[in-house]
This record gives C-alpha cells, sequence and structure tokens, in this order.
C-alpha cells in the first residue's frame, strides 16, 4: 500500500521520526526479520511499529491481515487511536473484554478490518468463533510482549497464537525485556533493537527520599502534594484497597483525585484517566496498572508510596513522567523501617517538604459528561460549537474533547463548569436534547 509518511507525520504534528522509529522502520521494511524492539516508556514504540506495518498491508483486501496483542483495554484504545489519527485509509478495531463479544463481532462483519487491536482473552473468544478470516493475518504485533508472556497470560497467548497459522512475521515491542521467549512465539530470525540504557530510567527524571515520621505516610503524602503546587502527579500503591484508602482520604483533605485499579468497572477506569489527563484531576491514586498504556500525556511527578515490587515495575511507573523531552522528577516516599530497593542505580537526593506550605492546589479544568456521541454523528466541532454557543464559553476555557460511541468527554474551565451545566439543562446537540453533568 502507498503510504504517504510526510503527511501522516504532519496530521499527529511530528517534524520528523526519532532514530529509533527510524532504526525500527527499517528493520520491519528492509529485512525478512521478526523485530523485537526495547525502548523506555514514552518513546513512540506504537508509532514505530504502526508506519512501517501499514505500508506492507493490502488497502484493498477486506480481510484481516495484522493483529495486535496488547496486555490491557487502555493500551488497545490508545493504539487504536494512534491508529485512527494517521489517517491512513486502512480500517481498524478494538476487541477487549468488559462488553459483549457478540456487539464486537457485529462490528466485525460491518467494518471488515484490515488492523485489530486486541487483549488475549478476547482475541481467543473471537478465534474460537471463527469471528474472523484467521488464515488471512500475516503480521503478529505483541506490544508490551514481557507482560503478555508472563504466566498470567501466558495460557491465552499459547492459544492465540497456534491459532494464527498464516503469520509470517513479528514484531515484539517492550520498556522492559522477558526473562525468556516461549517456543509457541515461533519466532524465526530476529533483529533486535536496544535502545535500552543504564538501568532503563531516563537520565532526565530527578529521582528524591521524602521520610515519613511514621508507618502510616498518608499525612507525609498530602504535605508532599501541597509542595507540588498543583503539578500533576500519580502516586503508585500495591494494592486496590490501598488505591480507595489513600485516594478517600486525600479526597477528604481537599484534594481532586482520580482513582485507577483492575478492580474498577471500565466507565470509571475510562472517567478516571480522561480526569486526570485533562487537568481535571492533580493526583491520580493507582496500581501498577496505571504504569502502562495509559493516553497521559503529560506528567511531572511520580510517587512512590509503596516500594516497586520489582525492578521492571520500578521502570515502567518512572517511564510515565520525563515523556520524549520533557523532564519529570521521582519520589520515593520512605517510612522509617523502608530502604531503597537494590535495583535503583539512581542515587536519589534528600526532599525536604517546605514548612508552612498547606494550600491544596487546585485543578484548572473540570470534565463534563455530554450524553451524545459517535453514534448520534456527533463531532468535535460540534462539542465546542455546543459549549460556546450554549455554555456560553469561549475557545480558551475548553480543553481536551474526548467523543465515545454513545457520549463524549469535554474538559472546561473550573470555574466555568456549573454555569455551563445550568445553561445546558435541557438544551440541543444537533436537534437532540442531552444530559450535560460534571464527571467527579
Amino acid at each position: 500500500m502507498t503510504i504517504n509518511e510526510n503527511a501522516i507525520l504532519r496530521k499527529m504534528g511530528i517534524e520528523a521520526l526519532s532514530g529509533m522509529q527510524q532504526d525500527m522502520k527499517e528493520a520491519v521494511l528492509g529485512t525478512a526479520c521478526d523485530v523485537v524492539l526495547l525502548s523506555a516508556t514514552g518513546t513512540g514504540k506504537t508509532l514505530a511499529y504502526l508506519l512501517p506495518l501499514v505500508e506492507m498491508l493490502d488497502g484493498e483486501a477486506d480481510t484481516l491481515q495484522a493483529v495486535v496483542i496488547v496486555p490491557g483495554r487502555e493500551l488497545a484504545l490508545q493504539s487504536h487511536e494512534v491508529f485512527k489519527s494517521m489517517g491512513c485509509g486502512l480500517r481498524s478495531m478494538c476487541l477487549y473484554g468488559g462488553r459483549p463479544a457478540m456487539d464486537e463481532h457485529r462490528e466485525l462483519r460491518r467494518v471488515q478490518p484490515q488492523v485489530v487491536f486486541a487483549t488475549p482473552g478476547r482475541l481467543v473468544d473471537h478465534l474460537i468463533k471463527d469471528n474472523f478470516n484467521r488464515y488471512g493475518v500475516r503480521y503478529l504485533v505483541i506490544d508490551e510482549f514481557d507482560k503478555c508472556l508472563k504466566m498470567g497470560f501466558r495460557d491465552e497467548m499459547k492459544r492465540a497464537l497456534d491459532m494464527l497459522p498464516g503469520v509470517g512475521r513479528r514484531f515484539l515491542l517492550s520498556a522492559t525485556d522477558a526473562e525468556e521467549m516461549p517456543g509457541f512465539v515461533n519466532m524465526g530470525r530476529v533483529k533486535r533493537l536496544d535502545y535500552l540504557t543504564d538501568g532503563d530510567v531516563s537520565d532526565r527524571v530527578a529521582t528524591y527520599i521524602v521520610k515519613s515520621p511514621g508507618k502510616d505516610k498518608l499525612e507525609t503524602l498530602a504535605s508532599l502534594l501541597c509542595s507540588f503546587g498543583g503539578k500533576s502527579t500519580i502516586v503508585f500503591l500495591n494494592f486496590r484497597d490501598s488505591v480507595e484508602r489513600t485516594g478517600e482520604y486525600l479526597m477528604e483533605k481537599g484534594f481532586i483525585v482520580s482513582m485507577f485499579h483492575g478492580g474498577m468497572e471500565q466507565r470509571r477506569r475510562e472517567d478516571a484517566v480522561f480526569r486526570f489527563a485533562n487537568g481535571s484531576a492533580n493526583v491520580l491514586v493507582a496500581t501498577d496498572l496505571a504504569s502502562r498504556g495509559l493516553d497521559i500525556p503529560e506528567v511531572d511527578n511520580i510517587v512512590h508510596y509503596h516500594l516497586p515490587v520489582g525492578e521492571d515495575e520500578y521502570v515502567h511507573r518512572v517511564g510515565r513522567t520525563a515523556r520524549w523531552l520533557s523532564d519529570g522528577r521521582a519520589f520515593f516516599l520512605l517510612a522509617p523501617d523502608e530502604s531503597l530497593p537494590e535495583y535503583v542505580a539512581e542515587t536519589p537526593q534528600l526532599y525536604d517538604i517546605p514548612e508552612g506550605v498547606k494550600d491544596v492546589p487546585q485543578p484548572r479544568m473540570a470534565t463534563l459528561y455530554i450524553g451524545k456521541g459517535k453514534k448520534d454523528k456527533v463531532s468535535k466541532g460540534d462539542v465546542l460549537g455546543f459549549l460556546c454557543k450554549v455554555g456560553g464559553l469561549t475557545g480558551s476555557d475548553i480543553g481536551r474533547i474526548d467523543i465515545r460511541e454513545r457520549y463524549c468527554y469535554a474538559a472546561v474551565a473550573n470555574d466555568k463548569w456549573k454555569d455551563v451545566v445550568e445553561k445546558a439543562s435541557g438544551a440541543k446537540l444537533k436537534g437532540i436534547k442531552t444530559v450535560v453533568e460534571l464527571i467527579k
């Protein structure tokens, strides 16, 4: 398929490929090898494999040709969005759990995608039911392959790969390497691109230790967050109930917080990520599920409330900050009986929380739910016009707008959301009355 790479990059606001992305393109298009790419979180691995992949696909064929396997639905959705933003004329779909497989089957028949982004379990479900022609799949991508090939996913991965007999080439990507490559992946001659150095933690990340006087570190955490002055921060914990406890404590203190863990319903998880990503919440309190595959462009600070359980988890956590060419900070919040893990190669500085900083910072934006989406043929322009005309906002009052199938989110100035909700009550969007309410 003829692809205009420069046109794609212009659409995405990218001036040029990085060295890693260029090397990946040459490895995919210039050789017949399977490719393993290791590169830090936030360096553009998704685009690195998608650009050469679309050049190899047949845009005239109404058959599935490439399968991208990812460990979670968030990464599936994010990768799918990157693919759509390329505007290359190919069709794609997301396949993941948490919604009826029958709905996806109907959509598969309607869309006839050439590429799917799928979680292992849902992919196996569609393969068993023959919901698409598996014999036409020539290219397999495994993103975050280290996680996909761990024991929790291994049985599903083996079943999926065994049912894709036509795969000729495999492209594996991650920010951390796997301990072993299982035989069922069936790798051929491999070209390995390794961009991981110095323990894989960016030299643009400043690392600090914050000492808590007691074993319960919540009060120290609150003071630390106040000292950040509203900068975006992810607080990592190791357990779901700890996320809930910490998030509720901070909200009682007046912080605007998003919580994120695997025990939450999908809609709540999407709400939490969107509020944090668009600046409607300063703080995301999360398990390590948030260390991979989330569409969060800029994070200023990472706080390890609980110590990472291993080096891989540490690398992926810190990879949420200092993405692309920005700088970031990572903080170890240590109780009296805790010490730095041995795998931390950096020499952290001691961070003294400034005295007298007690004001809880408030976010600049708030997120509104609008009850119309793609199914109603609503576009971002429609939402922007609605908020300006009906809600009385100006362009500078409106941030990120995200259109989903049956609803959409819009970030608006925090000091104006109440007026918007009041004015939009009973108003029409594209001639249809719609619900507008704050996402809390």
